[in-house]
């Protein structure tokens, strides 16, 4: 796509690379009317990497995708983080927000677990934002009752992830201890 471009102004060396890929169910809503008509989904990167020193093949577009690729997936753990508490610190005291960024992070962690072990067959929930997980599992509308030494959780039947929270639950409690 490099050649194609034949904007005023454009600096020297830059590269444009255009990825094609087929859209997710996840990203049906947000294509483009090209992209609904095509049927594919297009991201376009704009770089002035030639390649890396040392690194072989790092002159080549599949690398440069890779890079940026990758740098992706760290922006995503950063929005990841912040929905989970490292957008806001809460007080001016130095222990008191790294305390919060500790606890934000123990939460960021605990719910990439919660995903990997006990709802990875679900489709929706699987790769699922800390948003949706917090709307659909850990607000639980539900009780705690006491009957005969013994404690019940009772969730209201007409709740849409019930089936996903006791499956989830289930799984937790039979992973083995750790020893």
């Amino acid at each position: 796509m490099t050649g194609l471009n034949t904007r005023e102004g454009w600096p020297e060396g830059m590269r444009l690379i255009v990825r094609r890929v087929r859209p997710s169910r996840r990203r049906l809503k947000k294509l483009t009317d090209y992209e609904k008509k095509t049927g594919w989904r297009y991201s376009v990167t704009a770089t002035n990497i030639r390649h890396m020193w040392g690194i072989a093949g790092s002159h080549q577009i599949q690398f440069l995708d890779a890079l940026y690729r990758d740098h992706a997936e760290v922006e995503d753990c950063i929005r990841t983080g912040k929905a989970m508490g490292l957008h806001n610190l809460s007080s001016q005291s130095w222990q008191i927000n790294t305390a919060w960024m500790l606890a934000a992070n123990l939460a960021c962690d605990l719910d990439t677990w919660l995903r990997l072990l006990t709802l990875h067959d679900s489709e929706d929930l699987a790769g699922a934002e800390p948003d949706t997980m917090r709307f659909r599992l850990y607000h639980l509308p539900a009780r705690i009752a006491d009957h005969a030494r013994r404690r019940y959780l009772r969730i209201e039947r007409t709740w849409p992830w019930a089936s996903a929270f006791t499956t989830s639950w289930r799984r937790l409690t039979q992973l083995p201890a750790v020893t």
